[in-house]
């Protein structure tokens, strides 16, 4: 299945035209950013979904784990059709420039709204509401993070391409952090900002 989005990436992209992004071009940042910040939004939603029984939190977690899963595979197969590495010699949001590129990762947590470790091994050991709440406010935390580099990518990049699934990716990610401060309301906790 990825081999085909890859595929199916590279033809959308060799029909658009233009040049092939460089190595340290936005194009390339986004790529690689958002791929690796991506993982861990489909690890964090395949662990709460072995820890809850609640259909609505399994339901977004397997929405979540897909959608992103899938948008991972295309963002790696433009790499691979634009002939670079999945990793740059660039650290993390380098290609952002401002404040995203001093962004110091700490303990597992490489880009703004990344989980740590410490967050992650909580979570892993949650059960139930406790593991429904922190999954819903680390993964808004994540989806915010990742709205900024999405627009980053449509600020920065001149790619149709990627502006349309930077744009595409921001947009459903705001409306998942709605839905998912709903869910938190519903759980008795204050929605997170």
């Amino acid at each position: 299945m990825a081999l085909c989005l890859a595929l199916a990436a590279a033809l959308v992209h060799l029909d658009g035209g233009g040049s092939t992004p460089g190595d340290h071009s936005p194009e390339a940042g986004f790529a690689r950013d958002m791929a690796v910040h991506h993982q861990q939004a489909v690890e964090m939603s395949f662990i709460v979904r072995d820890s809850t029984g609640d259909a609505d939190v399994r339901r977004l977690a397997y929405d979540i784990a897909n959608t992103q899963a899938n948008q991972r595979g295309m963002l790696l197969g433009w790499l691979d059709v634009w002939g670079l590495t999945p990793t740059g010699d660039k650290p993390p949001m380098a290609w952002m420039g401002g404040h995203h590129a001093s962004y110091k990762a700490h303990d597992g947590s490489l880009m703004p709204g990344m989980a740590t470790n410490a967050e992650l091994d909580k979570l892993r050991k949650a059960r139930g509401k406790a593991a429904e709440i922190l999954y819903l406010r680390l993964m808004i935390a994540h989806h915010k993070g990742g709205i900024e580099m999405a627009q980053g990518a449509v600020d920065l990049s001149d790619d149709k391409q990627i502006h349309g699934l930077a744009k595409t990716m921001a947009e459903g990610q705001q409306s998942e952090i709605d839905m998912m401060n709903d869910m938190l309301r519903k759980r008795g906790v204050p929605r997170v900002g």
